[in-house]
């Protein structure tokens, strides 16, 4: 290993911690020498230099600017959230919104600045804040080319996944997946005139992952960047059409996935048990907890019984085990980011470093990864 030390500009390495919302003693847990990389007194290797990179989602060559980058903190991309509430967002989700602005940059480079989709929905479609939920629904489900009939005949919660992650990449939406490490929070959006995108917790169930698609959809639609966190009491401190938007978002994921007249006809007759919130999740793919909350709205359970179910339902919900690395890879970054990357390199465009850093892993790992994704099909 390489014990050259490399010079840096201290003030630049300053900047990327503190863009990252670290301290220096957060930093110093995976950086023992930071403080004194930063004062200048001391300097990185390059190994170590690879790892800053990695760790503030930059790449290398910024740490040699000459003075910071005039480039808005992450926290800027979310003008709607509290800063109460987007201080209290882990380490680990900070690092995937920036991991997530370093994916719309690599999409801009990969596409030259233009979305490979034929249509843009956020381009095509806008509402009021005070439209009317069920015509937004409507009017975002015959862009997406999904009707109800077919969503409904998908034949598990993850062909609807798929199918739903599919049909917003073919309208512009580019959805990448991560594991978020924190049950609190389901997902984000970040919006972009050219590559909104939409990040996603691997780790909630798949129907809270579905819901998650259309929560963030709602706010892309009002070009707003937001956040799905479980704990939604801080819509409670926004004021004005901030409030209003988040309020929508909820509403209109709840009433797209299952709108009210297809579930007024297939609930009819039936006891607002748990049992009929099985089968009616199942028909629609989406939560138990999203069915009884439509029974608790009409009246039909109370609070309490409400808050009961969704508990032991969540005690129930399992992690995943990790899985085979390639595999994973391939779901997170999903097919259309990585089918552009190698595309570029392909054609000779990018070199194997380069696809690695796209592709957000090794060198040694890009043959057996291309096998993989070949393979995914068969």
């Amino acid at each position: 290993m390489s014990t050259e030390r490399i010079q840096i500009t201290p003030s630049v390495l300053t900047w990327a911690r503190e863009r990252a919302g670290l301290s220096v003693e957060d930093a110093c847990q995976t950086f023992k020498k930071i403080e004194a990389w930063e004062a200048g007194a001391s300097f990185p290797t390059y190994p170590q230099l690879e790892k800053l990179a990695e760790e503030f989602k930059l790449p290398v060559a910024v740490f040699f600017f000459p003075a910071p980058p005039d480039i808005p903190p992450i926290s800027e991309s979310f003008r709607t959230l509290p800063d109460q509430q987007f201080s209290e967002i882990p380490r680990r989700v900070r690092f995937l919104l920036r991991k997530a602005k370093a994916l719309q940059i690599n999409l801009a480079e990969l596409t030259g600045e233009k979305n490979p989709a034929p249509r843009l929905i956020t381009h095509d479609l806008t509402f009021p804040v005070n439209v009317e939920i069920g015509k937004m629904a409507g009017v975002v489900r015959e862009y997406l080319g999904v009707s109800l009939e077919e969503q409904v005949r998908w034949a598990s919660v993850e062909d609807a996944l798929e199918g739903w992650r599919k049909s917003l990449n073919n309208s512009g939406i580019f959805v990448f997946k991560d594991a978020f490490k924190s049950d609190n929070y389901s997902g984000f959006c970040i919006y972009e005139e050219m590559f909104p995108i939409i990040y996603v917790n691997n780790s909630a169930a798949k129907t809270r992952q579905i819901f998650t698609l259309f929560h963030e959809l709602a706010h892309l639609l009002f070009h707003t960047s937001g956040i799905d966190a479980e704990n939604d009491e801080f819509i409670e401190t926004l004021h004005g059409d901030a409030r209003r938007i988040e309020i929508i978002c909820n509403r209109f994921a709840a009433e797209f996935l299952a709108p009210e007249d297809a579930f007024e006809a297939a609930f009819a007759g039936q006891p607002p048990t748990e049992a009929t919130a099985e089968v009616l999740a199942s028909r629609f793919h989406v939560s138990r907890e999203s069915i009884f909350r439509k029974f608790l709205n009409r009246g039909l359970i109370d609070e309490d019984t409400y808050r009961r179910a969704a508990a032991r339902w969540k005690r129930q919900r399992n992690g995943g085990t990790g899985g085979n690395y390639y595999w994973t890879k391939i779901a997170y970054l999903g097919p259309e980011y990585i089918t552009l990357a190698l595309s570029q390199y392909y054609k000779n465009k990018i070199d194997d470093i380069q696809l690695a850093e796209y592709l957000d892993t090794k060198q040694k790992n890009i043959s057996k990864l291309e096998d993989y994704f070949a393979r995914r099909g068969v």
